[in-house]
């Protein structure tokens, strides 16, 4: 996997101390979050991490829970302003594909506008 330019802190591979040992204790808190209720934000995550004397920083965690949506590590985890949550069913998990889908047609849009703008600088 290729970094993404521009993004090289979220984009760089995960380090050892990230795989086997913020991982299993992410997956582990997540699990507990079923229900939008329960969401639990990015920061929290980091500062409740940090407070147990790990190291991390809030995009590293977005990488980390990034790797655990892209390998079904915790199935139906949703990520809104509200924060990580588990879906509690199947219309709340296809209401959050709606949005990615959105969200996926906004910055192709964005994409092809940029491109259609490079001829202004020949």
């Amino acid at each position: 996997k290729t970094m993404i330019k521009g993004f090289i802190e979220q984009t760089k591979p995960r380090t050892a101390y990230e795989r086997d040992t913020l991982l299993p204790i992410i997956i582990q808190g997540i699990q507990a979050k079923v229900g939008k209720e329960k969401a639990i934000t990015n920061h929290e995550i980091c500062k409740a991490l940090r407070n147990q004397g790990h190291k991390i920083s809030n995009p590293r965690l977005r990488k980390i829970i990034n790797h655990i949506r892209t390998n079904n590590l915790v199935i139906g985890l949703i990520a809104t302003s509200d924060g990580y949550y588990i879906a509690e069913n199947k219309g709340e998990l296809l209401t959050y594909l709606e949005s990615l889908k959105g969200r996926e047609n906004a910055i192709r849009v964005v994409r092809l506008s940029l491109e259609n703008q490079l001829v202004l600088y020949e």
